[in-house]
């Protein structure tokens, strides 16, 4: 699961996808550096910064409300109103205490083109805020200025209305250009999003890209009552050269609305049931990503992660711990939920050498999150995508595949230690990057990347899966998007290079997840992120990557 870090830990246009590095080779990671000697996409001049890293202008400190969206009563709405740049890896969240009042959070660039060529960029996670149910979003200021860049962004209201926002933040390496290993910050809001307080560093990363560390990745954020929350997230560790020894899973709680936070600890556990293990190597198994807390309604707090299961086939496992909501201590597991068929061989390599699916270069994995049903505090669900229906081993070249990754689902009725099978939402295509909501009515919704409109398995819409009866893992579809996108072609902000003629300029990143949020009085609201929109910046024009909104049942 390495491989993910290079990619997760800047999301930023400049290092996650798509700017070329010095001498025209193609990026790797962060040894690309943003804002400084680098080209937009091959086409646009050196980009320039102040001596700090900081872009000239209002950019980094802009006015508080950004702008606005004009009211509307479409069946999906783009969030954004900041002008022509990319948004990634939403985040959604519902205020309890004001179900009209919802907060997006996406990786959300700003960049402007200087009448002589130059691009100005910044990459700050904003508040995307809605008081009318998301007709209309206004886009707010989280003060995250004192970070060069931030991302991965995550946000929670807790039952009494006060909003936390979650995100990675990095600053500029002396002498090493991009960056520094990224702190875990979260911001909290006690007036739905409008102002935010200065974010508070929830952990520290030590070193910086390539470099002997602590590289913090993947954080999500997940809260309760009144003033609690906690987040969790990878901690790296890098030894000589950023070589990897482990990733284990962390977690902070906080029990003042986010003014404090407890010292950082580990949560995950020694990795069981993982084979190929190197003799005399503890950690050659300790190789965990994508954590996602949840909170039962006994206030029990849950947190699911994948872990490698083998060393052979570069499979993981998802498993799954309960840890105390005082001191965010594990006290139970950790407890395996089922093994995930998305190994070496799996899946077909994009030319960064990521995972990705048929007739495309935009990575993708196999992680999705863990979900508490409302109604019954020991009924869990944890939802991945995988290639378990899909023919094996998959050819590595991704136009030579047909792939056919399906939603998966196990839930636990008394309280994580023992799940159900695996259950596939079995459908033509490819359908991944799931997220589970419980609602009030103890049935889970599912929402997801859906290839199944396109008969090519090319173009994909934004489905919402919902179960017909509690616990029955059997459930109804229906399509949220009202526009399909197309990430094989033709996208203007994160084109990789054209490998096969027949697509030209694929989308290399689309981001790694999308949420969706239950609606206390019923229904599900979900932000994904949708390319339908055509956008031109300077010489080309392409597809755009927006967080639209929609609703279903």
């Amino acid at each position: 699961m390495r491989y993910w870090k290079t990619y997760a830990g800047v999301a930023a246009v400049a290092v996650a996808a798509f700017m070329a590095a010095p001498g025209g080779a193609a990026a790797s990671g962060p040894a690309a550096q943003p804002f400084t000697h680098q080209t937009f996409n091959g086409v646009l001049g050196p980009l320039t910064a102040n001596g700090d890293g900081s872009l000239p202008g209002s950019s980094r400190i802009p006015p508080n409300p950004i702008c606005a969206t004009a009211p509307s009563a479409a069946a999906n709405v783009n969030t954004d109103c900041e002008g022509n740049a990319p948004h990634n890896e939403t985040a959604i969240a519902v205020n309890p205490a004001n179900p009209a009042n919802l907060i997006g959070g996406a990786n959300d660039y700003q960049l402007s083109l200087s009448p002589g060529g130059t691009l100005y960029e910044t990459i700050y996670s904003r508040a995307h805020v809605s008081f009318d149910g998301g007709r209309s979003w206004t886009t707010y200021v989280v003060p995250f200025s004192s970070y060069v860049a931030t991302g991965d962004p995550a946000v929670a209201f807790d039952a009494a209305g006060h909003a936390y926002y979650a995100t990675l933040g990095f600053l500029f390496s002396q002498g090493r250009g991009c960056c520094t290993n990224p702190d875990v910050v979260v911001a909290h809001s006690g007036d739905g999003g409008k102002t935010w307080s200065t974010p508070v560093r929830v952990a520290s990363g030590t070193g910086s890209f390539g470099s002997v560390g602590t590289f913090n990745d993947k954080e999500y954020i997940a809260a309760w009552g009144n003033g609690n929350a906690i987040v969790t997230w990878t901690v790296f560790n890098d030894g000589i050269k950023g070589s990897f020894i482990s990733s284990p899973i962390f977690d902070s709680v906080t029990h003042d609305g986010g003014a404090t936070w407890s010292a950082p600890q580990e949560i995950s556990g020694s990795a069981p049931f993982c084979v190929g293990a190197a003799a005399g190597s503890p950690t050659a198994c300790n190789q965990d990503q994508f954590s996602v807390p949840a909170v039962a309604a006994d206030g029990s707090i849950y947190v699911a992660f994948e872990s490698t299961a083998s060393n052979v086939t570069g499979r993981d496992q998802y498993l799954v711990v309960r840890v105390d909501p005082a001191t965010g201590a594990r006290i139970a597991g950790p407890f395996r939920v089922a093994g995930l068929i998305d190994g070496l061989t799996d899946y077909p390599i994009n030319i960064d050498g990521r995972q990705t699916y048929q007739d495309s270069q935009f990575r993708s994995n196999s992680a999705g999150n863990i979900a508490a049903d409302p109604t019954n505090a020991m009924h869990l669900a944890v939802v991945w995508s995988d290639m378990r229906n899909s023919s094996l081993p998959a050819p590595s070249d991704p136009y030579q595949a047909k792939t056919n990754s399906d939603i998966i689902v196990s839930q636990s009725f008394d309280g994580g230690m023992t799940w159900s099978a695996p259950t596939a939402l079995a459908a033509p295509g490819d359908q991944f990057q799931p997220w589970a909501a419980y609602g009030a009515d103890g049935r889970l919704r599912i929402g997801y990347f859906d290839r199944s409109y396109d008969q090519a398995n090319h173009k994909f819409g934004y489905t919402l899966a919902t179960e017909t009866k509690p616990g029955s893992l059997k459930f109804t579809t229906t399509e949220v998007t009202t526009a399909l996108s197309d990430p094989t072609q033709g996208d203007r902000w994160f084109s990789g290079t054209t490998v096969s003629p027949a697509f030209p300029h694929p989308s290399t990143f689309i981001g790694d997840y999308s949420g969706i949020a239950a609606l206390p009085g019923g229904g599900t609201v979900a932000l994904w992120t949708d390319l339908r929109v055509p956008t031109c910046f300077t010489v080309r024009c392409g597809s755009g990557e927006d967080a639209f909104v929609g609703s279903g049942g």
